[in-house]
Formats: C-alpha cells, structure tokens, sequence
C-alpha cells in the first residue's frame, strides 16, 4: 500500500514517518519549496523527541520522500491522507481552504480508485464537502468513472509524546461511508492494532466530532480546574490539596486536573472555537464551551494580576525573569502559549523580560525578536541577573529543583511568581523568597 501525506506540519510529518518506520512507501507533498528542501536534507523545523531521528533514517531506506510535485503525490498512489492546517478564521470557525484545494490537487491528478483520509481537524460534514470537491474535479476532466472515498480519520497526538502516540495510539477512530474504505483502512493501520483491539468504527460526521469533542472536553476539565483554584485561593483551600482530593476518585482521575495559567498550543484553543462557531451556525447555544473559552482567556492573565498587585499597581521599569516560553514542555510551540499573553501584558504596562526556554528560544526570536523590552538568555541562571521577579510559565523538568541560594543572589527581591505550581510554598520560604502560586492562598479567612 503506497502512501501519500499532503503537509508537512506535526500532524504530517509525524504521521509519514512513522508509517514509512513500519515499512510503507511514503510521499509528502507540500507547497513550501524551502520545508520540502529542508526535509530532503533530514532537517525538520519543529522539535518533537524522536522526529528528527526518524525523519533522517526512513529517508535515507527510502521509505519516505519529500516533494512539491502533487503528481508524484497522487499518481499511482493508494491512499491520500489529507493533512493540512485548519487555522481558526475572524469568526473562530476553521478555515478549510487549504484542505479543499488538497481536494481540488487529488482530484486534477487521480487516475484510478484512490482512498482520500481527512486527518485535518475538520468541522462536521467536512468529509462530504471533499467528496463534493473531488466529484466535482473529476466531472470536469471528463472522469465520473473514478472511484473514490473519503473518509475522516482524526488524530489525537499530544506535543511533546506525538511519536509515541502514533506508533502506540489508544484508539484509531475511523469514519467510513462503505465496507472497502473500512477495510483498507484496517489494513493500512494493522501494524498499530496487533496487541488489542484499538480501531473504533463510525460514520464520517461522528468521527468529525468525535476529534472535537475530544480536544473541548479536557480544555473544559483544565478550565474548571483553574475556576476551582481561584475559589480556592479566595476561601483559603489549597488546589493541590483538593486536586488529590478529587483526583483519587476513579470517576474523575487525575489527568488534566492540573491548576495553571491555562490551556494553548494549536489544538485546544482553535477547536473551542470552531465548535462554538458550528453551534452558532445552527442557532445552538453552547454555553459551556463559551465559558471554557472565557475562564481560559482570563486565567492567561491570572500571574499578571498577582504581579501587578505585588508591585502597587506599577510595574513601569522593572524588570521581570521568564522561565518557560513554550505553552508545554517538550515542543517550542508558542502558539497561543500563556506566557505571550504574560510577556505582551507586562511590555503594555511598561515592564522588561529576560527570558528562557528549554527548546522555543528560536521560535520566541522569530515572534518578538524586534522587541528591545525582550532580552532572550541562553540558561535560566542569566535570565534571573537583576530581575525583580521570577515568573514561572511553563513546568520543565529543568525548572523543578532550583538553586535557591543562587537564585536570590542573582535578583533584586526574592520573589517568585509560579503559574504553573512547581514550587512547595514551605521550601521556597524557607529559603527567603515569597511565593505567588495559583490556587494557594497564605492566609485563611474566617467563614461564616
């Protein structure tokens, strides 16, 4: 079975090479010339453990090829997975020009029975737009007699563990239309479901929702996390506390209950907003996802706020420490990261950051590299030199066992904004420096 990927971002690229890894025959196809050049030299433009490794050795078998020709992509090709990028528009909703103009490239070049996978994220009854697109390709080419099917196939990677998810994922949920594109599907994905029974079979519209339903249900467990914690720093309660509390109830567990400054990254936010533009579109009124989106654009802000009251209201001319510019660990996507919305609220109020990252110095470079209130340091130790605060943004690993002594040396007051609770209150005390948490409060007040 020979596979063909159209887009080369972290869901492509990571989708090829692991299907070249098990063996198949993999093209890549996309419009970037440079991307494609870049990865014809094993050079990939975003981190992800394992990636690169990957990338570099199935090229080099031959199992896995770059190009901009979409008629290398499509002719004499199996299946066509469809993999492009669907950013939000003005109104929130997807934009699905590009995954239509992969349909419209299919259907230009397909000269026998192809099998076309959606693993875009996509809006409900996608999948019948792109059967339309093609249908409408091939009328024009005078080719009716081609046969084809579009399936939805969504993925359900997480940054920063995406190889692993892919080669071992816990579910393959496939939407089918007829027991063919069923079948081959099963065969494309026998390789990943030899130890259990993975693959989940629905229609194409459920598994549309299925993905999106998904991605809104742990943002609504991570913003009701965040409401609970701010109650809990008002009445005195620790969330940490109370997240172990709930958390060892096997109804709920203890994933995604993590209090923070949010979610972001390129699926959450984005996928919040499309189904709440679908529900819109069909007069429906989707009250918890819009209050999800409303807590999560508040809690961005959340340290800003603590560090505003710190300063008296005046945080002009001070100078504050960022540790983590990633909106998680492992990956240098920034894309909707707390720590931007942190940064732009503090440079609006007049402030200065020096700030660190593991892995998204790069990509920190590439957005505000023009700035002159942003001075970017290659360790976490000379982000801190003259600081007068530290703000804690993102929980690497490197992060979690600081050198307290250093550290208060290094700054002008021994204060620590943590968004992300890495830090024991009664440790960080205990070494001089006041600590700002989320969900923690110092002080109990008397009730009733």
């Amino acid at each position: 079975m020979k596979v063909t990927i159209f887009g080369t971002g972290y869901v492509g690229l990571v989708q090829a090479a692991v299907l070249a890894e098990t063996g198949y025959d993999v093209v890549c196809v996309d419009v970037d010339q440079s991307k494609i050049e870049a990865l014809q030299q094993g050079e990939i433009t975003l981190f992800e453990p394992g990636l690169e490794k990957l990338v570099r050795e199935n090229s080099e078998a031959g199992n896995l090829r770059f190009t901009t020709s979409p008629e290398m992509g499509v002719r004499g090709r199996d299946v066509q997975f469809i993999a492009v990028g669907t950013p939000s528009g003005e109104d929130g909703s997807a934009d699905l020009r590009h995954v239509l103009a992969v349909a419209d490239t299919i259907a230009a070049h397909m000269d026998d029975r192809k099998l076309i996978v959606v693993k875009s994220t996509v809006p409900v009854g996608t999948g019948d737009k792109v059967r339309d697109q093609i249908a409408r390709g091939l009328k024009e080419r005078g080719r009716e007699d081609i046969i084809f099917d579009v399936v939805s196939n969504p993925e359900f990677l997480k940054e920063g563990s995406a190889v692993d998810d892919c080669m071992r994922p816990d579910r393959i949920i496939i939407g089918v239309s007829s027991a063919e594109a069923e079948q081959s599907l099963r065969e494309l994905y026998a390789p990943f479901n030899r130890n259990r029974e993975k693959i989940i079979v629905m229609d194409v519209r459920s598994a549309e929702l299925t993905k999106y339903a998904a991605n809104c249900m742990l943002a609504t467990r991570i913003s009701f996390m965040n409401e609970i914690a701010s109650l809990a720093e008002m009445l005195g309660a620790d969330i940490e506390r109370v997240r172990h509390g709930i958390g060892s109830d096997p109804r709920i567990g203890y994933q995604f209950i993590y209090p923070g400054l949010g979610y972001g990254g390129s699926c959450f936010p984005k996928d919040v907003r499309a189904l709440i533009q679908t529900s819109e579109e069909i007069r429906f009124g989707a009250s918890v996802l819009k209050a999800v989106e409303e807590r999560n654009n508040r809690q961005k802000l959340v340290l800003v706020d603590k560090i505003t009251r710190h300063f008296g209201g005046d945080v002009s001319g001070r100078t504050f420490a960022l540790w983590g510019l990633a909106f998680k660990p492992n990956t240098d996507d920034m894309r909707e990261a707390p720590a931007r919305a942190t940064m732009e609220a503090l440079w609006q109020a007049g402030a200065s950051v020096q700030a660190h990252d593991p892995k998204a110095m790069n990509e920190c470079r590439r957005l505000y590299g023009h700035r002159n209130d942003l001075v970017l340091c290659e360790t976490k130790e000379m982000a801190l030199q003259g600081a007068d605060a530290l703000i804690v943004a993102t929980e690497w690993k490197s992060f979690r066992v600081p050198d307290f002594g250093m550290m208060k040396s290094a700054m002008k007051q021994a204060v620590i904004f943590d968004g992300r609770n890495v830090y024991d209150p009664a440790i960080a005390t205990r070494h001089g420096f006041e600590l700002y948490s989320v969900g923690r409060s110092a002080h109990r007040p008397q009730l009733g």
